[in-house]
């Protein structure tokens, strides 16, 4: 089963966020449940995803090892925190993309931290996301979409 809502995670359990909770004022990436609510609520986008779907449903086997992969990535990138080691561009050479599967996921990426987080950190999760994208492309050999 694919989720579409924002997620939250609380004491461990990862649940669906009530509308009263969505009609709070949005509050900044500040830790790793916020990391975690981001990356497993843009996961169950891009697999629900006509586009990308596909293609990281073909890529991936076990979906909580690449999603605590994830969470860890982005608390590095976001946080600090140092929790991710490795070569995150070299797994992404074999798979069957082009730019359209860029600017998907950049547009998904984008549209779940909008939902879910406001201000300076999430505003650098968006950049490090459109670099991510435009650094992938151009080792793929693709010319980078300036508008992603």
């Amino acid at each position: 089963m694919v989720i579409t809502s924002p997620l939250r995670l609380k004491k461990g359990k990862i649940t669906v966020m009530t509308d009263i909770e969505l009609r709070q004022p949005l509050a900044d990436i500040q830790t790793d449940e916020d990391v975690a609510k981001l990356v497993y609520t843009f996961y169950d986008k891009v697999r629900a995803d006509e586009l990308l779907g596909p293609v990281f449903e073909e890529a991936i086997a076990d979906w909580g090892p690449h999603l605590q992969i994830m969470c860890n990535f982005w608390s590095t990138m976001l946080l600090y925190s140092g929790k991710y080691k490795g070569d995150p561009m070299s797994k992404h050479f074999s798979l069957p993309i082009d730019p359209s599967h860029f600017s998907q996921w950049l547009s998904l990426f984008n549209g779940t931290v909008d939902t879910l987080f406001q201000g300076e950190v999430a505003d650098n999760a968006k950049a490090r996301a459109k670099n991510i994208a435009r650094i992938m492309q151009s080792m793929l050999g693709f010319t980078p979409n300036n508008n992603n």
